[in-house]
């Protein structure tokens, strides 16, 4: 009895200093975890500063009509973010509409359809298209993909839609081959491993009893991927479409090499235009005189204003649909 009571005071000791090391192994990772947090905030600060303040010159002397001229003339000094506006949101929000179900339908034949063997060599060779450089896209895209466009394709489709009212616009000649419809194809073949890499990942946290009572009930494939899977993933998918989508208002060498770097607004895709990246990465270093160069910077501010706005909406989206849903 003596021996257990000289032995509890040195246990009770022993466990409270195992909770006091526990205690400052909490602190200190939740210190870590907010340092990280602000960090972030701060270097977006720092660069949205840093943007503005180069950007001062072009916008104190142009105002508004920087956001609405289409001119774009270093020699006379006349600067317009108009023309690379259009083009950077035409090119992304047709890369989107093309790559999205691509990558979803992807995902769906891994996750639910493909034979079992042929699962991961597919997902990585998909995978794998994620790691060529950009530079690569672009010169395949001007040397290969815009050659055949503009022979093959393009003739086609403008005889196709010749006199069809409000087509025979989109789809004008002369062919090309390069511009606003094949940088967008280079855009989506380059976000494509994005939706389809996080898109299988999110359908493979999907539990197996939900799809198995679904099977139970004599749901189709197609009723069980619409009814549960989708719904069950929808924030990731959301998530990877995002993310593709910042890829493609951000990407620049790819879309230089095969979109023309016209500034120019046509109502034809197949027609030379340029995108805010590709605009920067071209006249950068070629710019004299501080408002050409604060017109360039006005332009990556204008960029980082629409991704922040972009993001921000589908953040927004997605908390009106748990909202709705209650989840």
């Amino acid at each position: 009895m003596s021996a257990v009571q000289e032995a509890l005071p040195a246990n009770k000791g022993s466990r409270d200093a195992i909770v006091r090391r526990f205690a400052l192994t909490d602190t200190i990772f939740h210190a870590a975890t907010r340092a990280a947090a602000i960090l972030v905030l701060v270097l977006l600060g720092g660069v949205a500063i840093s943007l503005f303040a180069g950007s001062w010159q072009a916008l104190s002397t142009f105002g508004f009509s920087f956001l609405t001229t289409e001119s774009w003339n270093p020699v006379t000094e006349k600067f317009g973010a108009l023309a690379p506006i259009y083009g950077t949101i035409i090119t992304s929000a047709i890369a989107i509409l093309i790559a999205v179900p691509l990558g979803i339908g992807i995902a769906i034949f891994l996750t639910e359809l493909c034979p079992r063997p042929l699962r991961r060599p597919i997902g990585m060779a998909v995978e794998l298209l994620a790691g060529i450089p950009s530079i690569i896209y672009g010169i395949w895209g001007l040397f290969v993909l815009a050659p055949f466009l503009q022979t093959t394709v393009q003739p086609f489709i403008i005889w196709l839609f010749h006199g069809v009212p409000g087509l025979n616009n989109l789809f004008a000649g002369p062919p090309y081959g390069i511009g606003l419809l094949t940088s967008a194809m280079i855009l989506a073949i380059m976000i494509l491993p994005f939706i389809t890499s996080i898109t299988k990942d999110v359908f493979d946290t999907v539990p197996s009893v939900l799809k198995e009572s679904a099977y139970g009930i004599g749901c189709t494939t197609w009723e069980v991927t619409r009814r549960v899977v989708i719904p069950y993933t929808r924030i990731g998918i959301m998530g990877g479409v995002m993310l593709a989508l910042g890829r493609a208002l951000g990407e620049t060498m790819a879309v230089t090499f095969v979109i023309g770097n016209a500034h120019r607004i046509s109502t034809s895709l197949f027609a030379p235009a340029t995108t805010i990246s590709a605009t920067i990465a071209n006249e950068f270093t070629e710019a004299v005189g501080d408002l050409y160069t604060s017109s360039l910077v006005a332009l990556g501010l204008i960029l980082f204003v629409i991704t922040f706005i972009i993001l921000a909406m589908a953040r927004y989206m997605l908390m009106r649909i748990d909202a709705r849903t209650g989840a």
